[in-house]
């Protein structure tokens, strides 16, 4: 992130807070600061119900870019000021159907009893004349002038949307008056975090599997490689940061083995500020490489085998944290239904699968898709691998049908949307 100060400051209210200072304050005006509420359950824990997490990864790095700054850390304004186990009751509330607001209001709360008295006290304790806020609540901006602490700015600070806080952040947008805290709608070149929910539909996981959106990018020509097996880059980078986006969006990102052998992918989100999914491989053989970056410690691996594996590999992964599922064998390697399941079992609802050509090939063959993205880009390369194989149609009207079109231009690249029509049983 970068390096820092800390200070505690023992406050009035009876509550710790902590000063991260960047650089020299003292004396400054217009100090780059972020008033960051206590949340253990996405600070620490990651939990995806808010954006609190990434929310302050971000502005410990933007601060560590800035000639100076500070984070302050408000305790005791958890589940905005109603405490931990509060917060936790107005989770179940929310579970029931309520939305941020109505969970707090239902437990007798208010929407939110936050003050921002003692955070104004720290930054007037380490001398700072004035503050350029890192927020999207102008309540923040309100609660530390009131408490003389003047603010000559606002910072926006949004984070690529999730599928389990896309409401959340909405409600907080709509009833809170906080500033597009996903980021703009999606469109055009893509610099920064952009709200490209549109692209992933209604998620809506079964049972039995989670929801699956397929992504890939593809030449004009329908090629997702060239025959040497290139595909760095196809599309250009706003389109390749809407594809972090949607990994940020979503449980879990899937790829085959083949695809660690050709592009040896790191799948975490990088390109925008946004959570990494679970990386998941199918490996019927366990023949995932040993300095693969989806074994790295950046985040959570799942790889998904058959019993043609060796015990001693699946064994040397777990060492590893590696979670290995052991799944029957289909006429390609994994069967695909018991590992969704397998993979639904395991609490992921949704899925966003990457490739390659003979994973994409085998989940459209077997009616596994919900959601289509795909980026087109004005290339043509002639001879490559071709995104989509055989699905055993003989005629168009058998043909997978793809509805609720979406179009946006990215740059140069078109990025299209559609659901799946679901396969009609007589």
């Amino acid at each position: 992130m970068g390096t820092f100060d800390v200070q505690a400051f023992e406050c009035r209210s009876g509550f710790v807070y902590l000063a991260l200072v960047h650089g020299d304050v003292a004396g400054k005006a217009g100090v780059l600061t972020r008033l960051h509420s206590e949340c253990l359950t996405g600070d620490a824990l990651g939990s995806l119900r808010c954006d609190c997490g990434v929310q302050l990864r971000l502005a410990l790095r933007t601060i560590a870019a800035a000639p100076c700054g500070v984070l302050v850390y408000a305790t005791g304004h958890e589940g905005r000021g109603i405490g931990l186990v509060e917060k936790l009751l107005a989770y179940v509330e929310q579970d029931k159907g309520a939305d941020t607001l109505e969970a707090n209001l239902r437990l007798g709360h208010a929407v939110d009893s936050r003050d921002y008295t003692d955070a104004a006290g720290v930054v007037c304790a380490l001398g700072v004349q004035s503050v350029r806020l890192l927020t999207n609540n102008p309540k923040k901006v309100e609660g530390l002038e009131a408490a003389g602490m003047p603010v000559v700015g606002l910072a926006s600070i949004a984070t690529a949307p999730h599928a389990r806080n896309l409401g959340y952040l909405r409600t907080k947008e709509r009833s809170l008056g906080h500033l597009r805290p996903t980021g703009p709608p999606i469109g055009g070149d893509v610099v920064q975090a952009v709200d490209a929910s549109q692209l992933l539909g209604t998620v809506a996981p079964r049972p039995d599997r989670p929801y699956v959106v397929l992504k890939y990018a593809q030449t004009l020509d329908g090629r997702i490689a060239t025959s040497t097996g290139d595909a760095r880059w196809i599309s250009g980078e706003s389109e390749r940061r809407i594809s972090h986006t949607l990994r940020a969006g979503c449980d879990a990102v899937l790829v085959g083995i083949g695809t660690v052998f050709a592009d040896d992918p790191q799948l975490t989100v990088r390109m925008v500020p946004g959570a990494s999914p679970i990386r998941v491989v199918l490996d019927s053989d366990l023949r995932v490489p040993a300095g693969a970056k989806v074994l790295d410690a950046e985040t959570r691996t799942v790889i998904v085998t058959t019993e043609r594996s060796s015990p001693e590999a699946r064994r040397l992964l777990e060492e590893r944290q590696v979670r290995v599922l052991v799944v029957p064998e289909g006429p390609g390697g994994v069967a695909l239904a018991p590992a969704l399941a397998v993979l639904r079992a395991e609490g992921i609802s949704s899925l966003l699968v990457e490739g390659g050509s003979r994973v994409i090939t085998s989940l459209l063959a077997g009616r596994f898709v919900d959601r289509m993205v795909v980026g087109v880009a004005p290339t043509i390369i002639g001879q490559g691998t071709e995104a989509v194989g055989p699905l055993g149609v003989s005629r168009v009207a058998e043909g997978i049908r793809l509805t609720n079109r979406c179009v946006h231009m990215m740059a140069d690249d078109i990025l299209l949307a559609f659901d799946v029509e679901p396969t009609l049983t007589v």
